[in-house]
């Protein structure tokens, strides 16, 4: 991720930021921006402000991909840290003073021209509760592991390494794309391979399912059926995310507070 200050110009009464606001309990959102010169669009925004958690965040970019996101924590579903109130992070967000994060994202591609974006991470998986996923992955057309048996596979950014490869793998990374091997019957360790690097992977057994991020959107896979992930062209950029994923607040998180 590359961070610089934000491009933003700063807001003032005369010319207000223009701002989506996407997530949960917005009213809750309405009532802070009251003291700031942010005015709501439903169009054509400089920044787009989502109120949640993660999830709201990665709803937010699908809907409104590559514009500049500014993610605020619903402080009813999650736990404030103290040295960030809402109140600080809008102040710096119209004083154009957030820090700036360039995050880039992933593209999955069948062989039939189906495709999937995902900011966090792409998960396929076994498309039957009660049945293993058998596939075959290559890396840079390279073969990596002639059959892999298991629950199915995560591919993640660095920004999406603190979800479901977290989870899987118990580790983080900071460049490249992490692949974690969830629940395999051979012990299969996760890499981190290069940002540049082509993953494909082919269904021996299916079914299977591919899944972006949060999204509801799914693409179902058979036995033979090929998905190629790559890191794509566009990035997004997020304001402040160093103070929404502060290591402060996920303790907080953490310890139930």
């Amino acid at each position: 991720m590359d961070c610089k200050r934000t491009e933003l110009a700063a807001a003032t009464p005369d010319k207000p930021i223009r701002a989506v606001l996407c997530g949960r309990h917005l009213d809750d959102l309405r009532h802070l921006l009251r003291d700031f010169p942010v005015v709501e669009v439903e169009g054509n925004p400089d920044v787009v402000i989502s109120h949640g958690g993660d999830g709201s965040l990665l709803g937010a970019e699908r809907d409104w991909p590559g514009v500049p996101k500014c993610p605020l924590r619903d402080r009813r579903m999650n736990p404030k840290c103290p040295a960030h109130p809402d109140e600080r992070v809008l102040n710096l967000l119209v004083r154009g003073e957030l820090r700036q994060s360039r995050v880039g994202k992933l593209v999955a591609r069948t062989a039939d021209g189906r495709e999937l974006i995902a900011l966090n991470d792409l998960s396929m998986s076994k498309g039957i509760v009660t049945s293993s996923v058998r596939y075959r992955l290559w890396l840079d057309d390279e073969l990596y592991k002639g059959q892999i048996v298991g629950d199915g596979l995560v591919v993640a950014t660095p920004f999406g390494s603190t979800g479901y490869f977290r989870n899987i793998t118990q580790s983080l990374f900071r460049v490249g794309i992490g692949l974690a091997f969830n629940n395999c019957s051979d012990q299969v360790n996760h890499i981190v391979v290069d940002r540049r690097t082509v993953i494909r992977t082919k269904v021996l057994r299916g079914p299977a399912v591919l899944v972006a991020d949060n999204d509801p959107v799914r693409l179902d896979l058979d036995e033979g059926d090929e998905v190629t992930i790559v890191q794509g062209e566009h990035e997004t950029m997020i304001l402040g995310l160093d103070i929404f994923r502060c290591r402060e607040c996920y303790s907080l998180r953490q310890n139930g507070v």
